[in-house]
């Protein structure tokens, strides 16, 4: 597995790039965006590790301009910011993991292993092109949703999540479900993310339609149903 770490701190890089080495990774560094793209642009990678706080381009842009390019390529961000507000800003762009700044080693060997597993599942899905419930069809293969026939745009995260309800069609979910799913097993269920990627994919699937699809049965957890 060919990973590219794309930090400016040498220390910080060093320490990675030695720890990944002893799990029998392929280790690149890259100390700027620029110079990860560069990089990317040379050899395939099965994942790329990326600070927030990096000269010149931050790593919230520089993971949004890999996924524009790359979509499937798996991106876990490492950064000393830790609010809400600004994880979702990852997550947002791309992130498929978030670890902030100090880390254990041990902690992110786990979730790499997680985010490759979820991203194999994720392509295995794929055989099936589109998944379509009601008057809602999402595309697996070139990642665009539409209901009605109208194009509904998605982040990257909420179009995972409702990949994980349209592949899960009127069967009730809850919070630890969708956060394993979605999210991956280390996910803190303690945060507000789950509620807060809801609101936003309810915002974009159903508020403009009379029909709503996405429910939530409180206490329970939440539903892709047409029936209330």
């Amino acid at each position: 597995m060919r990973v590219l770490v794309v930090e400016d701190n040498e220390r910080v890089s060093s320490v990675l790039q030695k720890g990944l080495k002893s799990q029998d990774y392929q280790v690149s560094v890259a100390p700027d965006a620029e110079s990860a793209l560069k990089q990317v642009k040379l050899l395939d990678y099965d994942m790329l590790i990326i600070d927030i706080m990096l000269p010149r381009m931050s790593g919230i842009e520089l993971s949004k301009r890999m996924k524009s390019i790359y979509p499937k390529i798996p991106i876990i961000m490492l950064t000393a910011l830790g609010q809400i507000d600004e994880k979702i800003a990852g997550f947002d762009a791309g992130a498929d993991d978030y670890m902030v700044k100090p880390f254990d080693l041990r902690e992110l060997y786990v979730r790499i292993a997680a985010v490759l597993k979820r991203n194999k599942e994720f392509g295995d899905w794929e055989n099936s092109e589109t998944l379509d419930y009601d008057s809602l069809s999402v595309n697996l293969r070139s990642k665009s949703v539409t209901r009605n026939h109208m194009d509904i745009k998605l982040t990257p995260k909420e179009f995972d999540l409702l990949v994980f309800f349209m592949r899960h069609q009127e069967t009730l979910l809850s919070r630890d479900e969708i956060a394993r799913n979605v999210w991956g097993k280390n996910f803190d269920t303690g945060t507000n993310y789950i509620d807060v990627y809801i609101n936003y994919l309810r915002k974009k699937v159903d508020k403009d339609f009379e029909t709503k699809l996405i429910h939530t049965k409180s206490g329970h957890g939440f539903i892709l149903s047409s029936k209330e």
